[in-house]
């Protein structure tokens, strides 16, 4: 290894919990998950053994309360675990953004009997989660989600299918976005709902061109029933709880590009600065130092942008602006930088021996995922002009 190879990333930690946290961190990330990273991902198969290991140790859970097994952690260094571990595997990495996703409804909407009731095997016991708010006919247009709960007595009884759920088909709870009122946004509660409940049903997962261990899959609800207790929220508040998640959620996304973009970086620099061409390190040629050095420069200012969203959130400010800008920022940054280390590795960087093709076709999901980019930039357009057609 060169004396020039690629360092741990030095983090800027509030406290020394948080600076023993990312050491834990690092040390599961290596021992545990990068030795069988690529083979399992070409596999297609979900390590759920480590998300077992994550639950115990704490990392489940960590922006929520200590009350109900949380980590009490500030979002500042929850993103940064989401990092560090996204940058071994994506796969995991995500899977911890989607279940911090999932639990956030009833965490911060729950009621305190239901969040005495239920957060405890959530956020450490084990559970993974799963949130279900696209449908196979509303992606982008969340507000014309068409799965409906209809009341029964003490029961509501849920029928439609969602899209694009990740960890569908084998998430222990689903927070579930239904109808239960008028069209729109003004007519849609939240459920959470037990994997066992009789009418819940995974299609197969999807076939993706990237994140082959972590499934996608559609969830067909028929005639699934929930008590009202299961009910998060007041009736018609679900889309507000929705988009609430996703403000936080997006921090995620962005946090897990940046891991990925990192990753690519490490794996170029290490290559650029072994592979040897004219009798010298290919890391010598000004043309890929200055690419180094632009992916280098793209890494440090999402992450800049995506803490100083996760601070404004800590500090109970307004951040749904910052976090669509980290995420459109990030991971177009991403999808830069991994293209950019399959073309500093060459031939090889298009070979599975090496893991740049893998980081450039995971790159490209989180663009999409949580909000289009296209999406995030009508998000933050109205916030500097107003909503569109006044």
């Amino acid at each position: 290894m060169p004396d020039r190879a690629p360092q741990p990333v030095d983090r800027q930690l509030p406290t020394d919990e948080a600076r023993d946290l990312i050491s834990l961190v690092r040390d599961i990330a290596q021992r545990e998950i990068a030795p069988k990273a690529a083979e399992e991902e070409d596999a297609g198969r979900f390590p759920r053994e480590v998300f077992t290991l994550l639950s115990e140790s704490g990392l489940l859970g960590l922006p929520y309360d200590s009350e109900y097994g949380g980590g009490e952690q500030p979002y500042e260094v929850y993103l940064q675990v989401l990092e560090e571990l996204a940058a071994v595997r994506l796969t995991v990495g995500l899977g911890v953004s989607v279940h911090t996703l999932a639990s956030y409804a009833l965490a911060t909407y729950g009621s305190k009997q239901q969040q005495v009731e239920h957060l405890p095997a959530m956020l450490g016991g084990g559970l993974l989660g799963a949130y279900c708010l696209s449908e196979p006919a509303s992606g982008s247009d969340a507000a014309s989600l068409r799965t409906k709960a209809v009341r029964d007595g003490e029961d509501w009884v849920i029928t439609g299918t969602k899209a694009w759920i990740t960890h569908g088909g084998i998430a222990d709870f689903y927070t579930v976005m239904a109808r239960t009122g008028e069209d729109g946004p003004r007519g849609i509660s939240a459920f959470l709902v037990p994997a066992d409940a009789a009418g819940l049903i995974a299609a197969a997962p999807e076939k993706k061109m990237g994140m082959k261990g972590s499934p996608t899959a559609q969830v067909h609800f028929d005639g699934v029933r929930v008590g009202d207790e299961r009910r998060i929220g007041e009736e018609g508040q679900g889309f507000a709880i929705a988009l609430s998640a996703l403000d936080s959620g997006r921090l995620g996304i962005a946090a897990c590009a940046i891991g990925v973009a990192q990753a690519a970086l490490d794996e170029a620099v290490t290559y650029a600065t072994e592979r040897r061409q004219f009798g010298k390190p290919i890391a010598d040629f000004q043309g890929l130092r200055f690419m180094l050095a632009d992916m280098a420069t793209q890494i440090e200012a999402g992450r800049a942008l995506y803490l100083a969203a996760a601070r404004l959130r800590d500090a109970g400010r307004p951040f749904a602006k910052q976090a669509a800008m980290a995420k459109l920022h990030c991971t177009d940054a991403a999808m830069k930088v991994t293209t950019d280390a399959v073309q500093i590795l060459g031939g090889y960087g298009y070979t599975a021996d090496f893991p740049a093709e893998r980081y450039m076709r995971e790159a490209k999901v989180l663009q999409i995922v949580e909000g289009t980019n296209q999406i995030q930039r009508m998000v933050i357009a109205r916030h500097l002009a107003g909503p569109e057609g006044r």
